[in-house]
């Protein structure tokens, strides 16, 4: 029987996988699923619904809370129901947002992060609009394609939601479409080279993944096949029909990835042409970003982000000492140093430090310095830094920690320095709101929460609050 001959559940009869419901979707979650009520109050989610819609749904998993359904077909749509932004298949699972017209998306967004704050008993805060370049296509500065065999040739595309399975795709909208020609020219290169792809399985096969990056302001492309191996068949081949075919690409290099393992990039890079890092320009300042390293992947909604935080972060008058924690290769406390008398990062990675003092040195900026500490161990955090320089009392400290945000220890120990203002860069608004919630009882008063959209068409939102010592 097809799926339009299946009989519809009614009334209130056992839900049951397989099963198919007229649903009115009345929510819309932050991973893009509508949300409908079965006949018992269950709730069932569905991907590719909008709040609006009247939909019929095939069951594919039954929970004793709740269910998930497979949109079968479009009974209504909903006003806010848009169509047509990309022509991937829905299984690729990047742009949950992608039926949604952007002004609710953006609705919807800040809908979230009010809800964080309200969970973790916020409710008070202001949660302002969220902020948008208002480009939703092609935005992306970096893709990581998996690659498969499809056939007989060499493929790539996205891994389907929550799976490693393939999804082929000839074309993404978020990112820019020269990267889906590279994509198209280099799977057709290798495959005439006889490369074969990696099953995750079997631990066979050459390329694994491709890895592009884009410099927004300089134009520069890398190309980084990532293999199982350590060359090519005919690299020299490769590289010259390549540059032929893109002359704006800047570096070529192989990452090496040998191990059994889900994680994309291995350690080892070797350049087979041109430059060994992309150059860009942020927030004014010119960066060398190494193929390793974190680089906001939206370029103009991550100025917009940064310079926000450096609203809240510099006052009128020329501050004192800025402490930007989680530093990486520099880019916000590099971006804020003409607002304060000195500048001081502290990262982790010895790499990511080395890069920013590249980075600081190739602007010409003198008054920052970045260090080696762990944000996670309060006791030697401040070592190196304090070593050089003596005991630091900064006037603002940035905190931009990863999404599961601040551990407890580091927020105490900047209360207990009697820190006078945080301005907090977060990806995460449930840890965002949990950690303001530990800061208000450390003695800080929270700002208003800017929510920013670096993400268009997926269920991410960045945001920026600043706290003050009460």
């Amino acid at each position: 029987m097809s799926d339009m001959q299946k009989k519809p559940t009614t009334g209130v009869e056992i839900l049951k996988k397989g099963s198919q419901l007229t649903l009115d979707i009345v929510d819309l979650n932050n991973l893009g699923c509508g949300v409908g009520r079965a006949p018992d109050g269950r709730a069932v989610f569905v991907a590719g619904a909008v709040v609006g819609d009247r939909v019929l749904a095939e069951l594919i998993k039954v929970n004793k809370t709740y269910a998930v359904g497979r949109l079968v077909k479009i009974i209504t749509s909903s006003q806010y129901r848009e169509e047509g932004f990309c022509s991937a298949p829905l299984s690729c699972g990047g742009c949950v947002y992608r039926h949604l017209s952007y002004a609710r998306e953006l609705e919807l967004k800040r809908e979230y992060v009010r809800q964080c704050f309200r969970k973790a008993g916020l409710a008070e805060v202001k949660v302002e609009d969220v902020r948008t370049t208002g480009t939703v296509k092609g935005y992306r500065n970096k893709a990581e394609y998996p690659i498969t065999m499809s056939k007989n040739r060499l493929c790539g595309g996205f891994y389907a939601q929550k799976t490693h399975r393939v999804v082929v795709a000839e074309h993404c909208s978020l990112q820019p479409p020269i990267f889906d020609e590279i994509l198209h020219t280099v799977c057709a290169l290798l495959t005439a080279q006889g490369v074969s792809a990696y099953n995750e399985e079997t631990g066979k096969g050459l390329l694994r993944h491709l890895f592009l990056r884009e410099g927004k302001n300089t134009g520069d492309i890398m190309v980084c096949p990532v293999i199982n191996g350590d060359r090519l068949p005919d690299e020299q081949g490769f590289v010259t029909a390549l540059c032929e075919a893109f002359p704006g690409i800047t570096s070529i290099l192989l990452n090496i990835n040998k191990k059994s393992t889900n994680v994309v990039l291995g350690n080892t890079y070797r350049a087979l042409w041109g430059k060994d890092h992309l150059d860009d320009v942020l927030c004014g300042v010119r960066f060398a970003i190494a193929p390793s390293a974190f680089y906001q992947v939206n370029h103009d909604a991550a100025e917009l982000l940064y310079g926000i935080a450096k609203k809240r972060a510099v006052t009128d008058s020329k501050n004192g000492l800025l402490l930007d924690l989680y530093c990486g290769a520099g880019t916000i406390g590099l971006s804020m140093a003409d607002g304060f008398s000195e500048v001081i990062g502290i990262e982790i990675v010895p790499a990511a430090i080395e890069s920013a003092k590249v980075n600081a040195a190739r602007n010409g900026i003198e008054n920052a310095q970045f260090y080696c500490g762990d944000a996670a161990d309060t006791e030697k955090l401040l070592a190196a830094a304090e070593s050089a320089r003596g005991t630091l009392h900064p006037d603002v400290v940035i905190l931009d920690p990863p999404r599961k945000g601040c551990d407890r220890t580091l927020l105490e120990f900047l209360a207990k320095r009697e820190v006078p203002r945080i301005v907090y860069v977060s990806c995460g608004p449930d840890t965002l709101a949990r950690d303001c919630a530990i800061l208000k009882d450390l003695g800080y008063e929270i700002g208003a929460v800017t929510p920013v959209d670096l993400f268009p068409r997926t269920g991410h939102v960045e945001s920026v609050v600043c706290l003050t010592r009460k």
